[in-house]
């Protein structure tokens, strides 16, 4: 037919031990914004990623504008038209934003040098195109999250895209920002007539910028509707098979003694600026303090300081009454601190290890895990990852399975489950916890760390979801350019005025808000 864009036939996708993909039929439409949305492990990614060649399928075929797929690479993929940006970035981070996006695609000087002034003419242009902002001749090692989301989408776009894959494209974008995308999107849709598939777990995304909304469930294709005829309940009902309810948290009143207390700290970022400029507050036992802020205005250096992965370029962090300036991240876990990073796949995990060997990081020298800290117990350690394994319901053929096989969202369950099951841990330094996983996993976490409050644990909770920390928080902090912008009692916070402090806003501006 001439109005569809990809046909999946009958495709099943068989990894060890896990069927990923089950008998799934699928039309996609030219010119259509589709939303595919499932849990962790429904096998969303796996199918776009045997659209995009990086999976072949065990049985079935894909058609691309009526043309029956015949290799299965993404240069063949992208021969044909389709890009696709995935969640955990692949770009070069030693190379600028201009270098990043016109690689393997290089402007020549007389056909044989590269042409750097006609890269960052390109990328200008490009960004003048889209609207997505960021600096051409910025390294990506030193840019933030959001602006490498950007290049991603920037780079497939340059390549000529007509269908644009994008795995959770808002999971490191502000409100604004995600707001701002969709315009992108709905206009490049409809000025080049391009499909965009978008991997989401945030239903309010799917209602606001799809037309249709595919659901998978355990590797199946439970349906396809008009978006304009279903509501966020029921693809949640849809999704997992049965009601969702992100219930009321209630707020605790009871807080204890002081567990976090940062004073006047300056931090600098990896190109020797400033980015934390004196920045103060403390967080109580039984207490969650969000801090919400556009990501790269100092939440992830401020979070590398109190964990000891940063150095203190002056001011205090203190640690259930220590000082931690000077000492390692050993040192300060030591202290009773569990920390949950941002970026799971750098600094979260070992990809390349079992789950087994990420549960058990920083507990391996345990006398129930080792004897004289060198000889493993293989059976006590392979016991305790299957408990722990359980218990988080991170979803794998077994303990034994690699991390980088996993989805976006199981990576994260292990990295919780590992944080959360330090025993003596008092302190949680929580970082964007929830980034790219399904709405039942979100409520699963957002549990355990109200449990953990409740326990008399003191909790740090950076995220750019204003939702979650309007959610969850007992009290917020805005931070802006390295420096705290306003201070909120959540129960009695404006979403509006808590977005305008992010942004510096004036208070002027912000009694203005309704």
């Amino acid at each position: 037919m001439k109005d569809i864009a990809v046909e999946f036939r009958n495709i099943s996708v068989q990894f060890p031990g896990v069927l990923a993909n089950d008998d799934v039929s699928m039309t996609i439409k030219k010119g259509e914004i589709f939303a595919l949305v499932g849990e962790n492990g429904a096998g969303k990614t796996t199918l776009m990623k045997v659209l995009y060649g990086m999976h072949h399928p065990s049985a079935g075929h894909v058609e691309i504008f009526g043309k029956h797929v015949e290799k299965y690479d993404p240069s063949y993929a992208i021969g044909c038209g389709v890009g696709m940006v995935h969640q955990h970035f692949m770009l070069v981070p030693s190379f600028t934003v201009a270098q990043n996006i016109v690689l393997s695609k290089e402007p020549k000087k007389f056909g044989i040098f590269y042409d750097q002034k006609k890269a960052i003419e390109i990328t200008k242009e490009l960004i003048k195109t889209y609207g997505l902002e960021v600096d051409p001749n910025a390294r990506i090692d030193q840019i933030s999250v959001g602006a490498q989301q950007r290049v991603e989408i920037l780079k497939t776009l340059y390549r000529g895209a007509d269908i644009l894959i994008l795995d959770e494209p808002t999971a490191v974008l502000t409100p604004n920002e995600a707001n701002e995308l969709f315009a992108i999107l709905r206009k490049i849709v409809a000025e080049r007539g391009i499909t965009v598939i978008i991997i989401t777990h945030k239903l309010n995304e799917v209602m606001e910028v799809s037309d249709r909304v595919g659901v998978m469930r355990s590797g199946r294709l439970i349906g396809i509707r008009n978006t304009a005829d279903v509501s966020p309940r029921i693809l949640a009902s849809m999704m997992i098979g049965r009601d969702v309810l992100l219930s009321d948290v209630e707020r605790n009143t009871e807080l204890g003694e002081m567990y976090i207390e940062v004073s006047n700290l300056r931090v600098k970022d990896d190109r020797g600026i400033e980015a934390l400029r004196g920045v103060s507050f403390n967080v109580r036992s039984g207490e969650i303090l969000g801090v919400a802020g556009v990501d790269g205005n100092g939440q992830s250096e401020l979070a590398e300081a109190i964990t000891g992965m940063r150095e203190i370029a002056d001011g205090t962090v203190t640690i259930c009454g220590k000082k931690i300036n000077g000492l390692t991240p050993g040192q300060v876990r030591e202290l009773g601190l569990s920390h949950i990073p941002e970026d799971r796949m750098s600094t979260g995990v070992s990809a390349e290890s079992s789950i087994t060997d990420n549960l058990i990081a920083g507990k391996q020298k345990r006398k129930e895990f080792s004897s004289g800290g060198f000889v493993r117990k293989v059976s006590s350690v392979t016991r305790y990852a299957e408990k722990i394994f359980k218990e988080f319901d991170i979803r794998a053929a077994d303990v034994s399975t690699e991390v980088k096989s996993l989805s976006g969202g199981n990576i994260q369950k292990t990295v919780v489950a590992r944080e959360f099951s330090f025993e003596k841990s008092k302190v949680f330094i929580v970082c964007q916890p929830t980034r790219g996983v399904d709405i039942g996993a979100i409520e699963y976490i957002h549990s355990l760390i109200i449990k953990k409050r409740d326990e008399g644990c003191a909790i740090l909770l950076i995220s750019a979801d204003l939702d979650e920390l309007m959610r969850i928080s007992d009290r917020m902090i805005t931070i802006f350019e390295g420096r705290i912008t306003g201070e909120f009692v959540t129960v009695s916070a404006k979403a509006s005025e808590v977005g305008l402090h992010m942004t510096k806003a004036t208070e002027h501006e912000v009694s203005d808000v309704e």
